[in-house]
């Protein structure tokens, strides 16, 4: 049994390596790829040409691709990313600096993704094609269909700007910039350690709008496979069992039903939590959130690939290690997977 639990966990070992492999690889050919002139993001379009030879040069650009990739995963595996253009900084100290606040925002919402899509799936799968099942289907089709973008500004203008009932944009008001110390990022958890309880009111009058447009978003999806999974197995005979000797209605379905999809459900959240840590761009850009979304965007525009790259390396490896866990959890709930 020790053998194969090795076994076991030395494949797992070396397909993670293979994939970090082949994300690095992908990463460096999108990096190639891309229309933006490196060099010219560098020396502008005033330099000369000599100046521009002397940087290419400098960047190893005039050096065959394998070598060059070559290069990219040394400099990788020894830490250094490169240094952005736009801050003139270590890009792994920028993305250190703005991924907190992107952890931040996605973990409140999918809280509230996944505490509101399960049950909602639940219940719309125990009340198949009655009025609650059409009303669920509709919340979450308006959640997956409304551009975020556009319920973003809405809820700006309504709640923010008319009735002023949570905060606007931005992690905290504008006059508390600045008064925290910068010890884990974490907005929330530096202003507890500091015992600024009203920039933590701030921090949370500010996070209640955007977390809770991405969270409805993320809940449609929740929603949807929640009521998929249960429906097949309600529909199974050991459901109908269990009813005929005597359980009820919410051990059948709790107890029961939900435990059979609990292994499920772990990959649909792990996703959908993914999704929010890089897909966050458009509600951070509306809310003018300081996070890894509005980061890598700003980079892009400008051409700067070492922030580029580094970023798509960086949501690369959040899926990879959401992966894991999921697989450490299909573990914990499902001992026949062992």
């Amino acid at each position: 049994m020790t053998t194969y639990r090795l076994n076991g966990f030395m494949r797992q070992a070396i397909t993670i390596l293979v994939t970090l492999l082949g994300l690095l690889l992908l990463t460096f050919v999108i990096g190639r790829m891309m229309p933006a002139d490196p060099v010219r993001a560098i020396v502008g379009e005033d330099a000369t040409r000599e100046t521009y030879e002397q940087v290419f040069r400098q960047l190893g650009l005039d050096r065959p691709l394998w070598e060059q990739f070559l290069f990219y995963l040394r400099d990788v595996l020894t830490g250094d990313f490169g240094t952005s253009i736009r801050t003139g900084r270590p890009v792994i100290e920028d993305i250190l600096h703005v991924l907190p606040a992107t952890i931040e925002l996605a973990t409140f919402a999918i809280v509230i993704g996944a505490g509101l899509g399960v049950p909602l799936g639940v219940l719309a799968a125990v009340k198949k094609d009655r009025w609650q099942d059409h009303l669920v289907r509709v919340f979450s089709l308006m959640g997956h269909s409304m551009p975020i973008f556009w319920t973003g500004m809405i809820a700006l203008i309504i709640l923010y700007a008319k009735l002023g009932w949570v905060g606007g944009s931005g992690r905290m008001s504008q006059f508390y910039i600045g008064m925290v110390p910068e010890k884990t990022g974490f907005l929330l958890i530096d202003s507890a350690l500091a015992g600024q309880w009203d920039i933590f009111r701030s921090a949370i009058n500010h996070l209640i709008l955007p977390a809770s447009l991405l969270g409805y978003s993320s809940s449609a999806y929740i929603t949807r496979m929640t009521r998929s999974f249960m429906l097949d197995q309600i529909n199974q005979e050991y459901i109908t069992t269990a009813r005929v000797k005597g359980l009820s209605n919410a051990q059948t379905i709790w107890r029961h039903a939900f435990g059979n999809i609990r292994v499920q459900l772990v990959t649909i959240v792990a996703l959908a939590y993914g999704s929010l840590l890089e897909g966050a761009v458009l509600i951070e850009t509306v809310f003018a959130w300081p996070g890894f979304g509005q980061y890598l965007t700003n980079n892009l525009i400008i051409g700067d690939m070492n922030a580029v790259m580094t970023c798509v390396l960086i949501v690369g490896i959040i899926f990879i290690a959401l992966n894991l866990i999921s697989d450490i959890l299909y573990r914990i709930f499902d001992p026949r997977t062992r």
